[in-house]
């Protein structure tokens, strides 16, 4: 067996740093990595509490925004995210993409089914039914947002239960796990299809609905679980490469989502790596701990957000670079 099919992670995934200009400009990747074209980018600001974080993706069209934080439906804005270039993107002159000197990180995937991410675009009938994917695997998560109304962020992750398909975390909140039949019909995803139910967030009858879908690909993603220890040594989650990309949610309890990269400061091997909140507007911190490693990630803390002694947590990761490659080649750690 292969131990990756995908040897260059960044033609799939990419981490973007930029200050903003206040007037618009193209962000180019600036690796030496294979040009990528993204499907959805993900902007958030690092150095200014308040600033919503906004994405963009290529189904809904640039110029179209939701808002990984909070419940509000699509809006539409030209001066957002204009284009997605070759190796990159351009955005305008709305502060929340592009304020003058502050600081922001877009995280950027490439819609494949090699690399295991479908963008999937319906429009709710208010009656429990299956939709068609691009996977040729089932999903091991997938993200519903209601467009046009104000409606949660609806996460199914197949480690979330024992019983996946009767149970939801909430992007957009730090709400724990919660039984709700009507959100995924009580029903597993396929290698095809996935399934809602009658609820308006992922289903109701004529609003448009966007669903971002995940599978685990070996030495590029990963969507797991681990249970925590307490210990200041910490928590080891095992991926099998080197991630790029961390975010990582309690279950059994209330916590914020907690997103952590390989390009902003103290990414590697170190105590304190600066992180981000999925669900809310906070700019970025640095007094929760993780170690990104060739072969996963190390917790060495006892903050409850990521290691509370038997808490569950969710995660899903991409990688930088496998382990090792599809020619049995290992990776160098940092």
């Amino acid at each position: 067996m292969a131990y990756t099919t995908i040897n260059d992670p960044s033609a799939y995934f990419k981490v973007h740093l930029y200050t903003g200009t206040g007037s618009s400009n193209a962000q180019t990747f600036s690796d030496t990595d294979t040009d990528m074209q993204p499907d959805m980018v993900w902007i958030k600001c690092r150095s200014n509490t308040g600033t919503i974080p906004r994405l963009t993706d290529s189904v809904r069209g640039v110029t179209k925004e939701i808002y990984p934080s909070e419940n509000s439906s699509e809006d539409t804005e030209t001066n957002g995210l204009t284009a997605f270039g070759s190796d990159g993107f351009t955005v305008g002159s709305n502060g929340d993409y592009n304020a003058s000197t502050r600081t922001f990180v877009a995280w950027c995937w490439k819609e494949s089914a090699t690399s295991g991410f479908d963008m999937v675009s319906y429009t709710g009938n208010g009656t429990g039914r299956t939709i068609s994917h691009s996977l040729s695997a089932a999903p091991h998560m997938y993200i519903i947002k209601n467009l046009d109304t104000a409606e949660n962020w609806q996460v199914f992750h197949h480690k979330n239960t024992s019983a996946p398909e009767t149970d939801y975390v909430t992007l957009n909140r730090d709400v724990a796990t919660a039984d709700h039949t009507l959100i995924a019909n009580d029903t597993m995803p396929t290698s095809s299809v996935f399934s809602v139910g009658t609820d308006a967030s992922t289903n109701k009858s004529s609003s448009p609905m966007i669903a971002y879908l995940f599978t685990g690909i070996q030495g590029y993603s990963k969507l797991g679980i681990y249970t925590g220890n307490g210990n200041a040594d910490g928590a080891f989650i095992y991926t099998g490469f080197r991630p790029a990309f961390v975010m990582i949610k309690r279950t059994d309890s209330t916590s914020n989502w907690s997103m952590y990269d390989n390009k902003r400061p103290g990414s590697y091997n170190v105590s304190t790596i600066g992180f981000l909140r999925a669900d809310t507007t906070i700019d970025e911190q640095t007094n929760a701990e993780i170690q990104i490693m060739s072969n996963g990630i190390k917790i060495p803390t006892t903050e409850t957000d990521l290691n509370a002694s038997g808490g569950t947590y969710i995660y899903m990761a991409f990688a930088e670079a496998p382990f090792v490659n599809s020619e049995g080649v290992p990776c160098n750690a940092r």
